[in-house]
């Protein structure tokens, strides 16, 4: 399936395409090179825009732009561990899904990693002007989808499916959490003089 085309049904129409992913067999690499390899890169590609083109506007200061190779350096950084950090929580999904009665399959798992994360990947456009980056907060809807797609992909029962899904999202921030701490070594943030 195109990219734009299960991006969308993901997005709008999350139910019927988890069945319709569900039944798939598709490569580790097919899902990377396919799917998350250009989405992960929308976050990435916008903050250099956003950030060393358009800038940030301070009070007093003025509008501060990130230098280029900063930018860069951050945007590479920040696009390889969010392709790290989607297997690694797939390999949390895979191994706690026993634990919620589900079935562990690690295809499965990194499918649900790969599609949940569409959301927050498609949000990183607001990053573009980062006066707009809180609208970022869509991609919040990442969580809903994760939820969604736990039953279908993992076979978790949907009354465990809540719980098995806050477990995931707290593994998710962790995850994240460091990847940011790793991410904002690369680039210097402007602070309030």
């Amino acid at each position: 399936m195109a990219l734009f085309d299960r991006a969308k049904k993901i997005l709008l129409q999350p139910k019927q395409e988890w069945e319709v992913i569900s039944g798939e067999s598709t490569s580790m690499a097919d899902l990377y090179t396919g799917y998350a390899m250009p989405l992960a890169a929308i976050g990435p590609v916008c903050s250099v825009i956003g950030l060393s083109v358009v800038g940030i506007s301070l009070p007093i200061v003025g509008t501060y732009r990130v230098p280029i190779m900063s930018s860069i350096l951050s945007a590479i950084v920040q696009y390889a561990l969010a392709l790290a950090a989607v297997y690694i929580l797939a390999i949390v999904i895979d191994n706690i899904t026993p634990k919620f009665e589900g079935l562990r399959d690690m295809g499965q798992a990194l499918k649900l990693a790969t599609y949940s994360s569409t959301a927050s990947w498609v949000a990183g456009i607001f990053i573009l002007v980062p006066v707009l980056a809180i609208l970022g907060l869509v991609g919040l809807y990442s969580i809903y989808l994760l939820y969604a797609g736990t039953p279908i992909l993992m076979k978790v029962p949907r009354e465990k499916a809540a719980i098995f899904t806050a477990v995931v999202i707290v593994a998710a921030i962790v995850i994240f959490t460091v990847m940011n701490m790793i991410t904002r070594a690369f680039i210097p943030y402007p602070t309030p003089v």
